[in-house]
């Protein structure tokens, strides 16, 4: 079985041909994410068929996801942590004419929200898309005013109540809900204390809110409890800054938090970066959660799943720039939603292949890997393919250097974006192997 029949096995969309036709398709967008949907088909017939597929009304883009929902139920159940990262982007389709989108940030645009949540080991390793919202806003009146709608801030507290829910079937696995400083929400940590926290939130806080009468504030609190300790990570090259090795020192304290005449427990933390390099704003975060936090060993624990969740943006940018989903030119939100259900497990494949190849590079390339693949990435080396199956990272960094990854001694591990270049590369290759094997 290929990895989309494994990833897929159980699907229902009604009919054994839509079945079959969704695998084809999650096959052939993973070969070539970046590539539009006739052009990853590779034909006429193979793009009318999803076509038709996409346009099937009675199927909602949570049955396409569904079979991906239960097997990343299975893989998080082998894990004893497990963080669930949520977030939201907007997708904009600003110029294409496609029924029920709605205005973005800037009301003259057109697009629509996705708010998913991504579970991964604290490895980092994605285990896969845990859940998923997609909405188009109302836009304004002629007053300027917005029709009533659920508030987009629900989102958070729902995207806790399923991570919640997830954590009574895995009653093994601690999943801790991980968010940025939109899920900041005192309505979140009330409803986690009413379900009696069945999964432990970790938030970066947004808000230095009152404690008291008197008008103290959160943050000027904490600040005056002396640090725990320090530590010390080396920060990923991003947006055009090199990486570079940070210290932070850690200050820790429980706070109560006055919330409708009641008072919530929290632990608040604090990490400041100490002595950044000139003309660097030094990172500081400041860190809500339900946890306990002992001692700096909690602490850093914690800080460092917080920065786990730079693997949601990761993932969001394998989705827009990767798979280029912001291109789709189909005729209704419907159909675009449906087509981010199949993008949504291709971007978390192309993610699932940088990490396993950095955290397990020891594993057989065909863990993950068709055969066809991994030997088509030695043969557009133009080097002797191995006799014996390589590495998961030999293979992750053939296929990479197809994309641009030049492997030198400080280039350190390749990116998902020379991935998804690389496996287009690959996926022409591997067709020609197969006519040459069809037809000698």
């Amino acid at each position: 079985m290929t990895w989309a029949e494994v990833e897929m096995s159980g699907v229902d969309l009604g009919d054994q041909r839509l079945n079959s036709r969704v695998v084809k398709l999650l096959e052939s967008l993973s070969e070539r994410p970046s590539a539009s949907i006739p052009d990853a088909c590779g034909g006429w017939a193979e793009t009318k068929a999803a076509y038709r597929l996409l346009a099937q009304d009675k199927i909602g883009w949570e049955d396409i996801l569904e079979p991906h929902w239960a097997r990343t139920q299975e893989r998080m159940r082998a894990e004893p942590v497990v963080l669930c990262l949520q977030d939201t982007t907007e997708l904009d389709f600003n110029g294409q004419t496609i029924d029920g989108l709605g205005p973005l940030s800037y009301e003259a645009q057109r697009g629509m929200y996705l708010h998913a949540t991504l579970a991964v080991s604290p490895q980092r390793v994605p285990l896969g898309v845990l859940d998923a919202w997609m909405w188009a806003r109302e836009a304004k009146d002629k007053e300027g005013r917005r029709p009533p709608a659920v508030k987009e801030s629900t989102r958070w507290i729902e995207g806790y109540e399923r991570v919640a829910e997830q954590a009574q079937a895995l009653p093994g696995v601690r999943l801790v809900y991980v968010a940025d400083r939109e899920g900041d929400i005192l309505a979140l940590m009330q409803r986690a204390v009413a379900l009696d926290h069945p999964a432990d939130w970790l938030l970066r806080s947004q808000h230095n809110r009152k404690l008291n009468k008197d008008g103290e504030r959160l943050w000027a609190q904490v600040a005056q409890v002396e640090p725990c300790g320090e530590i010390m990570f080396e920060l990923p090259s991003r947006h055009g800054q090199k990486a570079r090795p940070v210290r932070q020192s850690v200050r820790v304290q429980r706070v109560s938090l006055p919330v409708d005449g009641k008072m919530l427990e929290v632990n608040a933390i604090v990490a400041t970066e100490l002595e950044p390099p000139k003309g660097v704003k030094g990172l500081e975060w400041r860190l809500l959660t339900n946890r306990d936090v002992p001692d700096l060993e909690a602490a850093a624990e914690l800080i460092d799943w917080y920065r786990a969740r730079w693997e949601i943006e990761i993932f969001f940018h394998t989705l827009k720039t990767g798979c280029r989903v912001e291109s789709l030119q189909l005729a209704s939100m419907e159909r675009i939603e449906r087509a981010l259900a199949v993008y949504l497990v291709v971007s978390w494949r192309i993610g699932l292949l940088m990490r396993l190849g950095r955290v397990c590079p020891d594993w057989d390339a065909e863990t993950l890997l068709a055969r066809e693949e991994w030997q088509a990435a030695w043969i557009l080396a133009r080097k002797p393919v191995p006799k014996q199956t390589p590495t998961l990272r030999e293979a992750v960094h053939m296929i990479a250097r197809q994309g641009g990854f030049l492997g030198r001694k400080g280039d350190g591990e390749p990116g998902v974006k020379t991935l998804w270049n690389g496996l287009q590369k690959i996926a022409a290759c591997v067709l020609g192997m197969r006519f040459r094997q069809t037809y000698g």
